[in-house]
């Protein structure tokens, strides 16, 4: 008599009950329906949960981060600088050109050979030998004309970007408004940094009434969303990261005000292209652990903002 040896059938899971991909619950049931029709087992699994804060932590396990002795910074409105003219800010980064190339500007893309296209209030007093002038660091060459009405359309804090490379020359800073940022380390750790503890910051920013700095001085503006906890690890990197992040803060190039990428809201208080973590025990939005490239990729974007690790070991 033959004996035929009949392998067992794999158990399929079926996902997706609760509607939290792409693929609608109900396709999920009828699949699961027909697969017990044919025969088939059906394993019923449920997605992982989002896990945006920790479990809860008494106030004598918040310690304060390792070679940091306070654990708050306050920042308040920007203070007016005096003393020094647009032109004058601007000159301090050019050198002189005495014979333009003839290429075009990059900012009002008319010849650098030629006048300014800048049509607004003009610089006074400029010669067509000084009509042209060429960044220190970098090299790039532009109107004079159109580096000040650039200057005059930012924040006007005595730092100047140049338009092609992004070479920030002075100190950047934002317009973030005033609110508090703290931070200390809670004993629990991030998926994928199982060797240490936890940063949590807590930026926290009230509702206010915008600056001149902002797009829409004297409108009132909103604030969603505060407090924002986020987390890195307490690693030697991961504190690396907060201190540079407090110079950000300092800075005020945090947060900004302008328009939500994901509401629409206007005149509301939003990111500004520094990335945060704000999922503490998943990562289903993007926004969570593990990520190993995330302290990096928040390097180089600080980096961006003229805000560098070499800078943070020197103070």
């Amino acid at each position: 008599m033959t004996v035929i040896k009949v392998k067992p059938v794999p158990t399929v899971p079926v996902k997706n009950l609760n509607g939290s991909s792409p693929v609608h619950p109900a396709l999920a049931g009828i699949t699961g329906i027909l697969m017990s029709a044919a025969g088939l087992p059906v394993c019923l699994t449920r997605p992982p949960k989002l896990v945006l804060h920790p479990p809860p932590v008494s106030k004598s396990d918040i310690k304060p981060v390792p070679g940091l002795g306070h654990c708050c910074r306050k920042t308040s409105k920007k203070q007016a600088r005096k003393g020094r003219t647009s032109e004058e800010v601007v000159r301090r980064y050019l050198q002189k050109v005495r014979n333009p190339p003839e290429e075009d500007c990059t900012i009002c893309m008319e010849s650098l050979c030629g006048p300014s296209g800048y049509k607004g209030p003009g610089v006074g007093g400029i010669s067509r030998a000084e009509s042209v002038g060429r960044l220190s660091q970098c090299g790039h060459q532009y109107h004079l004309q159109c580096l000040v009405a650039m200057y005059n359309n930012g924040n006007k804090d005595g730092s100047l970007q140049c338009p092609t490379c992004k070479t920030i020359y002075g100190v950047k800073t934002g317009n973030q408004p005033p609110g508090k940022m703290e931070y200390h380390v809670i004993p629990h750790s991030l998926p994928g940094h199982p060797d240490c503890k936890t940063i949590r910051i807590i930026y926290n920013i009230p509702p206010g009434i915008q600056g001149p700095e902002h797009p829409n001085p004297g409108k009132p503006f909103t604030a969603r969303g505060f407090p924002r906890h986020c987390y890195l690890p307490d690693s030697e990197k991961g504190r690396l990261v907060l201190k540079l992040l407090l110079v950000a803060w300092d800075r005020r190039l945090i947060f900004s005000v302008g328009t939500s990428s994901t509401t629409g809201e206007t005149d509301t208080v939003i990111w500004n292209e520094v990335h945060h973590k704000t999922e503490f025990g998943s990562n289903l939005t993007g926004h969570g652990y593990p990520d190993s490239g995330h302290l990096d990729n928040v390097l180089e974007e600080l980096r961006a903002q003229g805000i560098t690790e070499e800078e943070c070991l020197r103070d």
